[in-house]
């Protein structure tokens, strides 16, 4: 398998399933992902003296980096099996959140991460749902299994549509994030079941310690 000429294709397909599985969650509830953007704001005058009225507005709230929460490849990589990381995407399909490819040296084996800040903590299994459905554009799945990994993990583990390789996804949520890990390797050699946990409660472990100072605000 050549993972290379996947790997556009992996981000891609990684960014239309965050849009599909959060779009409907958006649309139910009129709120569903904050897109953190500051509002726009009319620029002061220099010189102008306004000695009336005056309103005060609360500043636009600083983007989020959410790239930070990201696990880098030092996180994945053992003695055997060193990954190396492509560079983290921001805010991905416009959405706030962020997205990383991380790739073996060899390019047989490839984790990648999506994380989306939904609008509250209450969104999660609407947002799971909705992202367990969408796993057959990308994955096809065998029963879904529980996992020990955040709130509502789920792991779903098959083959691509085409047969090119191994895919298992995790899936879950830590506050207000839903996380979607996905673990390619050669066709016949799904990633462990102990590699996918350890990843996952690495990531985890990252959002519910970044979060505090990470999630949007009302």
């Amino acid at each position: 398998m050549e993972m290379k000429s996947n790997h556009t294709t992996r981000c891609a397909s990684i960014a239309l399933i965050a849009a599909v599985a959060l779009g409907a969650t958006s649309c139910d509830n009129q709120s569903g992902v904050n897109s953190g953007k500051p509002a726009a704001s009319i620029p002061a005058l220099p010189g102008v003296s306004m000695s009336t009225t005056t309103t005060s507005t609360k500043p636009a709230a600083a983007p989020v980096d959410y790239t930070r929460l990201l696990l880098q490849s030092r996180d994945i990589s053992t003695k055997s099996d060193a990954f190396a990381a492509q560079p983290a995407t921001a805010n991905p399909d416009t959405r706030p959140g962020a997205e990383v490819l991380i790739v073996n040296q060899e390019q047989t084996r490839a984790v990648s991460i999506l994380i989306v800040a939904l609008d509250s903590p209450a969104s999660g299994p609407s947002a799971l749902a909705e992202a367990q459905s969408s796993l057959a554009k990308s994955v096809t799945p065998g029963p879904p299994q529980p996992s020990i990994v955040g709130t509502g993990g789920t792991v779903v583990s098959g083959n691509a549509p085409d047969g090119s390789k191994s895919v298992s996804v995790l899936l879950f949520t830590e506050g207000s994030m839903l996380a979607r890990i996905e673990f390619d390797g050669l066709p016949g050699q799904p990633a462990a079941a102990d590699f996918i946990t350890n990843v996952g409660q690495k990531q985890y472990i990252a959002l519910r310690v970044g979060l505090p100072t990470a999630q949007p605000t009302s």
